[in-house]
């Protein structure tokens, strides 16, 4: 009996005090859950304390704006222009600076007698899709940075089958005020609609032939650029550039080292939330000295050259990621006034007319499916009989090249895309087969309109 109550009493000891346990860790594990709600809502309240400052902070900048009625206009048009460099210039420097790579490569296919030559053009040594099989094509390594309050840096290098080279390297202003901003270094120029954009952003292989014949390509020097942005309900943008003339068409950096010079004109809106467009007027004027051809002759003269240049779009609802259309097109003219040789001819007199044009239109049909059509043609003035059996000499053919494309866009970094080009330069048809893929990676900023 003794027995019993001492266990009894061992037992109630043992669970009076597992009891006090228990409830000492729920006592415990209670304060720890208070001290973590308290933790975060003192997180929260920091948080929505520093939002409250900063909108305090603007009221307080627009209170000030609203206050001074002779400066007001500018003073909004300074504010949203510190939104819009915050939302643009810096998206692309999170990781300061901004550090991107673009891979180029293809695999082209054409018949081994198939020339690329465009009669009654004078193209430069790039133009043309390049040799047959595989390769690496042009790709880039880009770095962007905003330096300070007032200058935003960018460079290019871009890698190909002749090395590494400097493609773009520029400072620009971010406000100079009133709507201007300046750019100088070497960069691509703003002309017509391609030209200031890199190849990897266009939505075919290849460039459209007038801007093979024209701009070899895509034209960019060592200039400076003057913009001014209109303070108007639609954008409204023109500018002009000094080049110093050593890339095509003009070659030679004529009239001591400004041999080019250009002026353009951009006015664009939206149509709704869905539908968007911009066109626009541009001329380049450029000096040349001694321009030489793959066709080894030579040309000394004025280059002039007037693009008129549109883009439309349209995506339901403004989301381009899942549908879009997009009609683009360009019509160019040039005239060249110079001399003019070549085996047979020496600084022969020559007025040149030429123009060409191209209309594309691209359907995004699906998150990852896009397909375009592409139509290019040029048309050269006839000259006198002395020029017969130059590369000048047109044979009465007006070069024309209709392309068809589909592209799988596994996202906006990774593109895989088949092209044929069926051209007809001298009355010859020649198809040309082209597979390219494209890859971006690091801090990649959005691309321009």
């Amino acid at each position: 009996m003794k027995f019993n109550k001492i266990t009894l009493l061992l037992c109630a000891v043992l669970g009076s005090a597992t009891c006090n346990l228990a409830f000492a860790d729920q006592k415990t594990a209670k304060q720890t859950d208070a001290a973590s709600v308290k933790k975060l809502k003192q997180e929260l309240q920091q948080l929505q304390q520093n939002y409250q400052d900063k909108i305090t902070e603007l009221e307080s900048r627009l209170s000030d704006i609203e206050d001074n009625n002779d400066d007001t206009q500018e003073n909004i048009e300074q504010l949203a222009i510190d939104v819009s460099q915050q939302g643009n210039k810096k998206a692309a420097n999170t990781f300061n600076p901004g550090l991107w790579m673009i891979l180029n490569g293809r695999f082209v296919s054409y018949n081994d007698k198939f020339n690329y030559a465009l009669p009654g053009y004078n193209l430069s040594t790039d133009a043309g899709p390049g040799n047959q099989g595989l390769q690496l094509d042009e790709s880039e390594l880009n770095i962007s940075t905003n330096v300070d309050d007032k200058f935003y840096a960018w460079t290019t290098i871009s890698f190909g089958a002749d090395g590494a080279n400097i493609e773009e390297a520029y400072l620009q202003t971010l406000n100079m005020g009133n709507g201007f901003n300046v750019k100088f270094g070497r960069f691509f120029s703003n002309i017509g609609y391609l030209a200031s954009k890199h190849t990897h952003t266009d939505d075919f292989a290849n460039r459209p032939l007038p801007y093979e014949a024209f701009l070899g390509g895509q034209f960019g020097d060592d200039g400076i650029q003057t913009t001014w942005l209109a303070p108007t309900d639609v954008f409204w943008e023109s500018g002009i550039e000094l080049y110093r003339g050593d890339s095509f068409p003009a070659v030679g950096a004529g009239n001591s080292g400004i041999g080019t010079w250009t002026a353009f004109s951009h006015v664009g809106g939206d149509i709704g939330i869905s539908q968007s467009w911009r066109a626009g007027l541009s001329y380049l004027h450029a000096d040349v000295k001694d321009r030489q051809s793959s066709a080894s002759d030579t040309f000394t003269g004025i280059s002039k050259l007037w693009i008129a240049d549109f883009i439309y779009r349209w995506a339901p609802n403004g989301n381009r990621v899942d549908n879009e259309f997009k009609l683009q097109g360009e019509y160019l003219a040039r005239n060249e006034q110079g001399l003019f040789s070549d085996l047979n001819l020496t600084n022969s007199s020559i007025d040149h007319n030429q123009n060409g044009w191209y209309l594309e239109g691209v359907y995004h049909f699906s998150r990852l499916w896009s397909a375009g059509i592409r139509t290019s043609r040029l048309s050269s003035a006839n000259l006198a009989n002395k020029f017969a059996g130059s590369v000048l000499d047109d044979l009465n053919h007006s070069p024309i090249q209709h392309s068809l494309m589909v592209e799988w866009n596994n996202s906006e970094f990774s593109h895989v895309r088949f092209q044929m080009d069926n051209n007809n330069f001298n009355g010859k048809k020649e198809n040309v087969f082209i597979l390219q893929y494209i890859a971006a990676f690091g801090a990649h900023g959005a691309h321009a309109y």
